[in-house]
């Protein structure tokens, strides 16, 4: 054998290695799911019946199987549960959707989900609107064709609703988020799985949410907390804690135009315009961005045009504290970041745990600086914080840790009402 073939064999011998160690690293899939034997033809009939014909404190029983259906079904009778014999057990297949927005609509009251799948939903998985008392368990919602900017938008989708408590729950492929709360109050949000979505779990314009105990990995975004204009009310007082944010650097495949199309490929948690965070006890890492994104509404490309003067669009009062961070920052997402990985800290380093954009309300400075109770405060041993000076075009960032070495009064648990939380 010649030198020459020699060296090409070994080559492609290489290639070959640093593919299979690749396939066997963060970003591999988890081997696929035993296929579900198909239930009776008659059963998706039914339940739209059962549906339209249910009452308050029915118990609506899902059997073994894999259901196909073409259309989406609703809920709008307040005390119902639907309840299936577990998430890889009966499984709710709308590959064949041709009509309808959602795969389960619930418009009601004193709801519980618990124990099925949904699959491949033309738009949302389950979206409850409008609800108290709601709670959804060991629910799965799935895109079993991988992440595309075609799957639906979220996953589990609780929008204006109080009272909410989402645990034990998996979702896979949403385009936008894949476990989601907006506009809604007193949330519990714990123990849920969310990977292979652009943003693992969102909080969005909600008051009193406490997140913890969850895994997000292999999405965009890990954990969001978000606060945008011209919604129905703001958010504030979000307690992240306890979690694996785990590599969340797929490549994004969000809808242009939308929020999470802003967030680059490789960030933990992200808090966007959002106030009262504590981001604690959590183990953050491998984030190639950064494992800590602070910033406002205008590091974004989304219109500024129509924001009410009501809207506060500045990040103020967040606590990190006490969590343990690593492997962030080497392979920032986009031209702007890895010029700025590269400027401050070589080909070889690494950008900060924690990246702040630098904007600051000014009309609430006192002589130059913030008051204490807005600050964004860092007692995290070791963990760098980064200014990146968004304000003046980037043409000066620093790191700041020391800036931020401050404390702020801890927020209360979020409780839910009665035996809601189990």
């Amino acid at each position: 054998m010649s030198e020459r073939i020699r060296r090409k064999c070994a080559a492609m011998l290489a290639a070959s290695i640093a593919a299979a160690m690749i396939a066997g690293g963060c970003g591999r899939r988890e081997a696929a799911r035993p296929e579900a034997p198909a239930g009776p033809a008659d059963f998706p009939a039914q339940l739209m019946q059962q549906l339209l014909d249910a009452k308050p404190g029915d118990v609506i029983e899902l059997p073994e199987g894999k259901f196909s259906f073409d259309r989406s079904l609703s809920l709008a009778v307040d005390g119902v549960t639907i309840r299936g014999k577990g998430l890889d057990k009966t499984i709710l297949s709308f590959k064949d959707q041709v009509a309808g927005a959602e795969g389960l609509l619930v418009t009601a009251d004193d709801f519980t989900a618990e124990d099925f799948a949904i699959e491949d939903t033309k738009g949302d998985g389950l979206k409850v609107n409008e609800g108290k008392n709601i709670v959804i368990r060991r629910v799965r919602v799935e895109w079993t064709g991988g992440p595309k900017t075609e799957n639906g938008a979220y996953g589990l989708y609780p929008v204006q609703s109080e009272n909410v408590l989402l645990e034990g729950n998996v979702v896979i492929g949403s385009s936008d988020a894949g476990v989601y709360v907006g506009q809604s109050r007193n949330v519990v949000v714990r123990n849920n799985r969310a990977e292979w979505n652009v943003a693992g779990i969102e909080i969005e314009n909600t008051f009193d949410a406490d997140v913890y105990d969850n895994v997000a990995t292999n999405n965009t975004g890990g954990i969001l907390v978000f606060n945008m204009p011209d919604l129905s009310q703001p958010g504030a007082r979000t307690r992240v804690f306890r979690n694996r944010i785990i590599a969340n650097n797929t490549k994004n495949f969000g809808v242009p135009g939308t929020a999470v199309a802003n967030i680059p490929a490789g960030s933990g948690v992200v808090i966007n315009s959002n106030d009262q965070v504590e981001i604690f006890d959590n183990d953050i890492a491998d984030n190639k961005t950064a494992n800590i994104i602070i910033a406002s509404v205008f590091s974004t490309d989304l219109s500024k045009d129509g924001m009410s003067a009501e809207f506060d669009p500045y990040p103020e009062s967040i606590y990190i504290a006490g969590n343990r961070m690593g492997g962030g920052g080497k392979d920032p997402d986009g031209l702007a970041f890895q010029a700025l990985k590269v400027a401050m800290f070589g080909l070889t380093g690494a950008l900060p745990d924690i990246l702040w954009d630098g904007y600051v309300d000014p009309k609430k400075l006192v002589d130059g600086k913030l008051p204490d109770d807005l600050r964004i405060c860092v007692e995290n041993d070791g963990a760098e914080l980064i200014n990146v000076d968004g304000p003046n075009g980037n043409k000066a960032p620093r790191l700041a840790a020391g800036e931020h070495a401050c404390s702020l009064p801890r927020l209360p648990e979020v409780t839910l009402p009665g035996g809601l939380a189990g």
